[in-house]
């Protein structure tokens, strides 16, 4: 969908039928409550807080609508006593799918790790752990997240040679051509939305919903609201 055909839906959907009631909204302010809404509504399908309870992948509609945002990148990091620690993760990197590994010991090189996400406050139980601990014999382990990077344990059994990181990358904000955005006092440029038309369309909803919610519009806030959900 085009940014001029966003602006429009918007306008339409917020001011009263025949009237311009609120068409002093300006520009950056609509970007803002747009980009807030395809944040939220994104996080909602990952996580799988839609009225369905699916999370990212589980109907194709959902892998359908977020397949585009799938990234993978490799992770440069080294290996440090009992786990290998990864470099920054990517600065777009927005939610977590998974970690490939590739691992060598003594002789035998280029062995596919199973990882596992764990949490950091529990890696020293299960670093001991027969069943759940590192092993390259098993071809498993876990990994942890600490301050931006990831620890993926060894226990000093083997070597990790690679990483590859699967994850969601965070939708580009949406920005208007010639649009004075009063806090950093800068010029956009068009960029226009990453979803389908249809997923726009209940963006837009939402996005209302918090302009009027903000402008005390109780009925324009409750009519996008009802739409927005029953929509997801």
């Amino acid at each position: 969908m085009t940014n001029s055909l966003l602006r429009i839906k918007f306008q339409q959907r917020l001011n009263k039928l025949a009237t311009f009631d609120y068409d002093n909204i300006e520009c950056w302010q609509i970007a803002e409550a747009f980009n807030k809404a395809q944040r939220e509504w994104f996080r909602r399908q990952v996580h799988g807080l839609n009225s369905k309870k699916e999370g990212s992948e589980q109907s194709i509609a959902l892998i359908d609508d977020l397949q585009k945002f799938i990234t993978v990148d490799a992770l440069n990091g080294e290996n440090v006593q009992t786990y290998f620690k990864t470099d920054t993760i990517p600065t777009d990197y927005s939610y977590f799918i998974k970690i490939s590994v590739l691992a060598k010991k003594n002789d035998c090189s280029g062995r596919s790790i199973k990882v596992y996400l764990a949490e950091e406050a529990n890696s020293d139980v299960l670093i001991s752990d027969p069943f759940k601990g590192p092993s390259f014999d098993w071809g498993e382990t876990y990994a942890t997240m600490d301050t931006n990077r990831f620890k993926i344990y060894t226990n000093g059994d083997f070597a990790v040679e690679s990483v590859t990181l699967s994850y969601y990358r965070k939708p580009l904000d949406v920005t208007f051509n010639n649009c004075i955005n009063p806090t950093t006092n800068s010029v956009s440029i068009d960029q226009e939305c990453e979803f389908k038309d249809d997923v726009v369309e209940l963006i837009i909803d939402e996005a209302v919903a918090i302009i009027a919610g903000d402008i005390e519009s109780f009925n324009q806030y409750q009519r996008s609201q009802m739409n927005a959900q029953k929509s997801n």
